[in-house]
């Protein structure tokens, strides 16, 4: 295994870090976005309205994907064990 296979190996896994942690991370994102606004126009500066929002979010957001999320994890773990399989015959 050379340099090249370990720096592939490391891009494909923090591809699929990132895009499987993207619906939940934009959609939080958003949400706090929208709730800082109404939390500037209303001048209601209360800690919890930022957070609960944005869990209840999050969450929906990994019960609407987590199929999708399961899905992608699977089929990159399986890549990796037929990677490491070839390695190995070598």
């Amino acid at each position: 295994m050379d340099d090249v296979m370990v720096v592939s190996i490391i891009r494909h896994a923090l591809t699929t870090i990132l895009l499987v942690a993207g619906p939940m991370l934009g959609s939080g994102l958003l949400v706090g976005l929208l709730v800082s606004v109404f939390q500037a126009t209303t001048q209601i500066q209360e800690q919890t309205l930022s957070f609960i929002p944005k869990i209840i979010v999050i969450f929906l957001m990994l019960a609407i994907c987590g199929p999708w999320i399961l899905r992608t994890l699977l089929d990159f773990t399986s890549e990796i064990f037929l990677y490491l399989e070839q390695i190995h015959r070598w």
